[in-house]
């Protein structure tokens, strides 16, 4: 009877395992990225998040699955909660704002904990790619566009007046 209810056990927890394993595996390059770019939130909180995420959405569905208005406010809720604390990365300096790229990073990785607790992997898959890629590619494209930026800027009207 005990090998049973442990076999039963076993099996009930083996689909939580592999979608909390998945959700872990997608945020790790999202969490390396701006680990490597030595941002506020790195490799050990993007997994986190993304756990965090699928394990309150795989939690709930046990309780409400058949409602949907319940599973609804499950993922509003965790959509404003990632909010918070993707504001919490965000910090003003001067008259430039840091932050919200990591931000936005959070966000994302919520969705894909979020999407892998609901069984929808195609989804999760493509916002981590998306977000990898997007931090990647668009990085040194930024700082291309900066450096573009910097000689075409317009002198003010003060410096003009002192060139005449």
């Amino acid at each position: 009877m005990l090998d049973m209810l442990i076999a039963t056990a076993r099996a009930d927890l083996l689909p939580h395992l592999t979608a909390l394993a998945i959700a872990y595996a997608l945020a790790l390059p999202i969490g390396w990225d701006r680990e490597q770019e030595d941002r506020s939130a790195g490799l050990r909180t993007f997994p986190l998040v993304a756990i965090a995420c699928c394990g309150f959405v795989q939690a709930a569905e046990a309780k409400y699955g058949a409602h949907p208005d319940a599973m609804g406010k499950i993922v509003e809720g965790l959509i404003t909660g990632i909010g918070f604390i993707g504001g919490g990365a965000i910090l003003k300096q001067g008259a430039s704002v840091k932050g919200t790229a990591t931000a936005a990073s959070l966000w994302a990785t919520g969705a894909v904990g979020t999407a892998v607790g609901l069984g929808a992997y195609g989804v999760a898959a493509m916002v981590a790619v998306f977000t990898v890629v997007t931090l990647k590619w668009l990085t040194p494209l930024k700082a291309e566009a900066r450096e573009d930026g910097a000689d075409t800027t317009p002198q003010s009207e003060e410096a003009n007046t002192v060139q005449r």
